[in-house]
């Protein structure tokens, strides 16, 4: 049985922390470097249900991709949410762990689990890190579909493939337009636009698209004709989990750990419901 210290310098090697951004919070954030190691839980965000998930499944080991204090903090205090977080591990001898920037651009990286969810053909990052020679990391994919679907399908597609949340897909532009190669970006996406536009794909799928950002993008037909399609956050990220999972089974057995690693299927997206506006034929605009 690996005790933690060896868990965490393979995840390490998977996911380094020098690759995170500067301002992400990315490690061990709980545990005990010489603690034993036998079962692994791996989820997107380190919130009290994933966490007393863990502990009754006997979890050692919590693995998420969402730091739980990104921006520091000045108590663990057990009457703060994030406080009974870290009670709760330390009570029940979980270490955390996090993976986050360093994990979007890994190869393979959330990007890549977000393609292969959706059976597309990864191509090439769509932002290049630059530190690595092969051109195989970095920030987003650029993707091909083994044949042409419209817009509405490959919505459809994604609706289907990607856990189901209150949001579902949101699609802008023509739903009819054919795409044959796409961009995708677990998480936040619509920083990436200059990107995608430069890439020429024929659509961009990812997270947390803004108003303005979206509005402003696709009103550039001229330059940009393409659709965007925005899911939800913790959707876009979750397969990553099954990937991460996959990857540490397989350093568990190259070493004779025996770990048994799971992937936490709680539903931590924050909407709960949605309710589609009623069709209307009313052209005269929004109501007073």
């Amino acid at each position: 049985m690996p005790r933690l210290s060896e868990v965490i310098a393979a995840l390490e090697n998977l996911w380094p922390a020098e690759r995170a951004e500067s301002w992400d919070a990315v490690g061990t954030v709980v545990g005990e470097p010489d603690q034993e190691v036998s079962r692994v839980l791996f989820a997107v965000d380190p919130v009290q249900e994933v966490v007393d998930e863990a502990v009754k499944l006997g979890a050692d080991l919590l693995v998420t991709h969402h730091p739980l204090y990104l921006r520091g903090t000045t108590t663990v205090a057990a009457s703060t949410f994030k406080g009974r977080v870290v009670h709760t591990l330390i009570k029940n001898d979980i270490a955390l762990h996090v993976a986050h920037t360093n994990a979007d651009t890994a190869d393979p990286g959330v990007s890549d689990a977000l393609a292969g969810a959706l059976d597309l053909r990864v191509v090439r990052p769509l932002v290049p890190d630059p530190t690595d020679p092969e051109g195989r990391r970095g920030l987003g994919r650029i993707c091909a579909l083994d044949h042409p679907l419209t817009v509405r399908e490959l919505a459809a597609r994604a609706a289907q493939r990607l856990p189901a949340t209150a949001q579902g897909i949101r699609v802008a532009g023509d739903p009819e337009a054919t795409v044959r190669t796409v961009a995708v970006s677990g998480g936040s996406g619509d920083s990436l636009f200059d990107h995608v536009r430069a890439a020429g794909v024929d659509a961009f799928l990812t997270a947390d698209l803004r108003h303005h950002p979206a509005s402003e993008f696709t009103a550039d037909r001229a330059h940009s004709p393409l659709a965007l399609l925005d899911a939800a956050h913790w959707a876009t990220e979750w397969p990553w989990c099954e990937l991460g999972a996959a990857q540490l089974d397989e350093i568990s057995d190259r070493h004779g750990w025996d770990l048994r690693v799971h992937v936490s299927k709680t539903v931590t997206d924050p909407w709960t419901a949605h309710a589609a506006s009623a069709p209307t034929s009313d052209t005269m605009g929004a109501p007073n």
